[in-house]
Protein backbone atom coordinates (compact mmCIF):
# COMPACT_ATOMS: atom_id res chain seq x y z
CA UNK A 1 0.00 0.00 0.00
CA UNK A 2 1.23 3.55 -0.82
CA UNK A 3 1.97 5.24 2.12
CA UNK A 4 1.85 9.50 2.28
CA UNK A 5 3.53 9.80 5.29
CA UNK A 6 4.96 13.54 6.69
CA UNK A 7 8.17 13.21 5.79
CA UNK A 8 7.84 12.18 2.45
CA UNK A 9 9.11 14.75 -0.23
CA UNK A 10 6.73 15.33 -3.08
CA UNK A 11 7.81 16.29 -6.62
CA UNK A 12 5.11 17.28 -9.66
CA UNK A 13 6.50 17.56 -12.98
CA UNK A 14 4.88 20.77 -14.34
CA UNK A 15 5.53 19.72 -18.13
CA UNK A 16 3.76 16.69 -19.31
CA UNK A 17 4.23 13.45 -19.02
CA UNK A 18 3.65 10.32 -21.85
CA UNK A 19 1.19 8.62 -20.03
CA UNK A 20 2.22 5.73 -21.67
CA UNK A 21 5.22 5.70 -19.79
CA UNK A 22 5.64 3.01 -17.10
CA UNK A 23 8.53 2.12 -14.32
CA UNK A 24 11.66 2.78 -16.31
CA UNK A 25 10.34 5.69 -18.41
CA UNK A 26 8.97 7.08 -15.54
CA UNK A 27 11.98 6.19 -13.57
CA UNK A 28 13.88 8.29 -16.17
CA UNK A 29 12.03 11.06 -16.11
CA UNK A 30 12.46 12.03 -12.43
CA UNK A 31 16.30 10.89 -12.50
CA UNK A 32 16.67 13.23 -16.03
CA UNK A 33 14.26 16.06 -16.46
CA UNK A 34 13.24 16.54 -12.66
CA UNK A 35 16.91 15.88 -11.55
CA UNK A 36 16.41 13.63 -8.43
CA UNK A 37 16.92 10.41 -7.32
CA UNK A 38 13.92 8.48 -7.17
CA UNK A 39 15.35 5.87 -5.02
CA UNK A 40 16.22 8.62 -2.40
CA UNK A 41 12.37 8.07 -1.44
CA UNK A 42 10.54 10.50 -2.88
CA UNK A 43 6.98 10.60 -4.57
CA UNK A 44 7.11 12.19 -8.50
CA UNK A 45 3.75 12.95 -9.90
CA UNK A 46 3.66 13.31 -13.81
CA UNK A 47 -0.12 14.78 -15.95
CA UNK A 48 -0.93 14.17 -19.25
CA UNK A 49 -1.47 17.37 -21.29
CA UNK A 50 -5.01 17.18 -20.58
CA UNK A 51 -4.48 17.14 -16.86
CA UNK A 52 -7.19 14.54 -16.70
CA UNK A 53 -4.71 11.35 -15.57
CA UNK A 54 -1.85 11.70 -13.10
CA UNK A 55 1.13 8.82 -12.39
CA UNK A 56 2.92 8.56 -9.04
CA UNK A 57 6.15 6.82 -9.06
CA UNK A 58 7.44 6.16 -5.36
CA UNK A 59 10.41 3.92 -4.74
CA UNK A 60 9.30 2.55 -1.08
CA UNK A 61 12.53 0.74 -0.19
CA UNK A 62 11.92 -2.32 -1.96
CA UNK A 63 10.86 -1.89 -5.05
CA UNK A 64 9.39 0.67 -7.21
CA UNK A 65 5.38 2.11 -7.40
CA UNK A 66 3.36 3.13 -10.13
CA UNK A 67 -0.30 4.59 -9.27
CA UNK A 68 -2.37 6.22 -11.82
CA UNK A 69 -5.82 7.86 -11.60
CA UNK A 70 -8.05 9.13 -13.93
CA UNK A 71 -10.83 11.76 -13.63
CA UNK A 72 -14.02 11.29 -15.18
CA UNK A 73 -15.10 14.87 -15.31
CA UNK A 74 -13.11 17.93 -14.75
CA UNK A 75 -9.31 18.17 -14.44
CA UNK A 76 -6.26 18.41 -11.93
CA UNK A 77 -4.77 21.86 -10.89
CA UNK A 78 -2.34 23.02 -9.08
CA UNK A 79 -0.68 26.60 -7.94
CA UNK A 80 0.86 28.85 -11.13
CA UNK A 81 3.30 31.03 -10.51
CA UNK A 82 5.21 29.98 -7.87
CA UNK A 83 8.43 28.27 -7.81
CA UNK A 84 9.57 25.84 -10.68
CA UNK A 85 12.69 24.59 -10.09
CA UNK A 86 13.96 22.15 -12.28
CA UNK A 87 10.75 21.88 -14.36
CA UNK A 88 9.71 20.66 -10.86
CA UNK A 89 7.08 22.12 -8.19
CA UNK A 90 7.76 20.75 -4.62
CA UNK A 91 3.70 19.69 -3.29
CA UNK A 92 3.57 19.69 0.82
CA UNK A 93 1.77 16.13 1.31
CA UNK A 94 -1.53 17.57 2.14
CA UNK A 95 -1.24 19.35 -0.86
CA UNK A 96 -0.91 16.24 -2.67
CA UNK A 97 -3.96 14.66 -1.13
CA UNK A 98 -6.05 17.56 -2.05
CA UNK A 99 -4.98 17.84 -5.29
CA UNK A 100 -5.61 14.08 -5.69
CA UNK A 101 -9.06 14.85 -4.19
CA UNK A 102 -9.65 17.45 -7.16
CA UNK A 103 -9.81 20.51 -4.80
CA UNK A 104 -8.08 23.27 -7.07
CA UNK A 105 -5.33 24.23 -5.48
CA UNK A 106 -5.07 27.80 -7.95
CA UNK A 107 -6.42 30.04 -5.59
CA UNK A 108 -6.00 27.92 -2.29
CA UNK A 109 -3.38 29.12 0.64
CA UNK A 110 -2.69 27.20 3.42
CA UNK A 111 -3.25 29.03 6.75
CA UNK A 112 -0.05 29.65 8.98
CA UNK A 113 -1.32 27.06 11.43
CA UNK A 114 -1.77 24.14 8.93
CA UNK A 115 1.66 24.59 7.34
CA UNK A 116 4.12 22.08 7.72
CA UNK A 117 7.84 22.48 6.90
Amino acid sequence: MLNIRGGLKVFLAVEPADMRKSFNGLYALAAGKLMEDPQQGALFVFTNKCRNRVKLLHFDGTGLWVAIKKLEKGTFSWPSGVDVENGRLKLSNEALILLLDGVDLKGSTMRPWYQRE
